[in-house]
């Protein structure tokens, strides 16, 4: 009989986030997710609304929360994308992105940290990204998720003997709701994204999910510092035909 955990989400109201949490939930876990907006009465878990730009705000809400719920584990999915070519680099916005990735990665996992130790059991994972092997405009949000994959390393280590696992995953061109509205069908985008992809398609939401719940499950336990890459083959390279 699988054990029933409770897991918190960041950026769980769409895509990947939404994704995982409908998994999770289905499979008998509790879920925990924040959102800019929590206005999703079919959310299958506890959705709070939270501005994770906003560090006070952030504090306030992770500490609420790791006192009402004890967490097994903590899923850093929140991000924010503004892309900027070398020459036009604003460094508020550089800023803004950095925060956003990465201060509430620091505390949304600090937060939950002590349970986790307490009971020797604990899974943490950061969601990276293809990019951080490099895209053109993407200077900010590569950096920060190129930092994710190293909070990754180091943390597994800190924590390699506590029972508490931290993990990544790298998801390539992904069908989520903001993806197609920046790349709608038959756009240059599309077709752009789909030119670095080997299986020449685009990734769905709940395969990258399933991956994700595995990394966070009972059978995950040697693997630990890892970054997988979810990606239709993507960093790889191209296919030859």
């Amino acid at each position: 009989m699988t054990t029933q955990r409770t897991y918190l989400i960041t950026g769980a109201s769409k895509g990947i986030g939404r994704a995982l949490s409908q998994r999770l939930a289905a499979a008998g876990h509790g879920v925990v997710g924040i959102a800019r907006r929590a206005d999703d009465a079919g959310f299958p878990g506890t959705l709070v609304p939270a501005d994770l730009s906003d560090r006070r705000q952030a504090e306030a809400v992770f500490a609420d929360l790791a006192g009402r719920f004890r967490f097994d584990g903590v899923v850093n999915n929140v991000g924010l994308v503004r892309p900027q070519p070398l020459g036009e680099i604003d460094l508020d916005s550089f800023d803004a992105v950095m925060g956003v990735n990465l201060h509430s990665a620091i505390q949304a996992t600090q937060a939950v940290l002590p349970n986790m130790r307490e009971q020797g059991w604990g899974r943490v994972l950061n969601v990276s990204s293809l990019t951080v092997l490099g895209m053109p405009g993407r200077t900010a949000y590569a950096s920060a998720k190129a930092a994710l994959v190293n909070f990754t390393r180091t943390w597994a280590l800190e924590l390699a003997r506590t029972g508490i696992t931290v993990n990544a995953v790298a998801p390539g061109p992904t069908e989520t709701e903001l993806f197609r509205e920046n790349n709608p069908p038959g756009s240059d985008g599309e077709a752009r994204y789909l030119a670095s992809v080997p299986m020449d398609r685009f990734g769905k939401p709940d395969e990258i999910a399933a991956a994700m719940e595995f990394l966070l499950g009972e059978h995950s336990g040697y693997i630990t510092g890892q970054t997988l890459f979810i990606d239709g083959g993507a960093s790889v390279g191209r296919a030859a035909f």
